[in-house]
């Protein structure tokens, strides 16, 4: 399979392609929305959202965090060996790319089964729902990476002609967002408020 060699100095065409980077301004536009909303809210009842956070485990929180980011670290070691025509190590790289998010769905499931037990639900009060609606819409976008991921990685695999650098760079890209904002969700819910 050749790889195309594109000019990335057109910034028309950054990597994985405008529309991508055009998704990915939005996303990271409506949490940092919900961010704000969220420090809003916390600035006006101050102690309600410490007493809250002080319920979350931060220690999952920060296991999530390591998840993305090695799963990030293949995923960009999966874009160069596709580069570089190792159609096996990027496959591979995707496959640990793929570990590292599914590791991240059941840490997340865990905890999201320690709070439905404690009785903690979006209802709890303010905090929570913010976490709650956080948390899970952050969820669905690993979830979607995961299936981006799959997919890609069988094309590759499977040679179809359709399968280029183009989508392999979308893939990193939009998974790469997924790793952003929960480098900017875990601090604001598991450590500042």
């Amino acid at each position: 399979m050749d790889t195309l060699k594109i000019d990335y100095k057109n910034i028309y065409y950054p990597p994985g392609g405008i529309l991508m980077w055009i998704i990915i301004f939005l996303e990271l536009i409506t949490f940092g929305m919900a961010i704000v909303a969220f420090a809003f809210y916390a600035s006006e009842e101050p102690e309600l959202f410490h007493h809250s956070r002080m319920q979350l485990n931060s220690t999952f929180g920060a296991i999530n965090t390591v998840f993305l980011l090695t799963s990030g670290f293949f995923m960009a070691n999966a874009v160069l060996e596709f580069k570089e025509n190792n159609l096996k190590k990027s496959s591979l790289y995707f496959k640990l790319t793929m570990l590292g998010g599914l590791l991240f769905l059941i840490l997340k499931s865990v905890e999201y089964y320690h709070k439905i037990e404690a009785g903690i639900t979006p209802e709890t009060n303010v905090f929570f729902t913010f976490y709650w609606l956080l948390t899970a819409f952050h969820l669905i976008h690993v979830i979607m990476g995961l299936v981006i991921l799959i997919w890609t990685n069988y094309g590759m695999m499977k040679k179809r002609s359709d399968t280029g650098v183009e989508d392999i760079e979308a893939c990193a890209a939009f998974w790469h967002m997924c790793d952003l904002i929960w480098l900017l969700l875990f601090p604001v819910l598991y450590l500042i408020f």
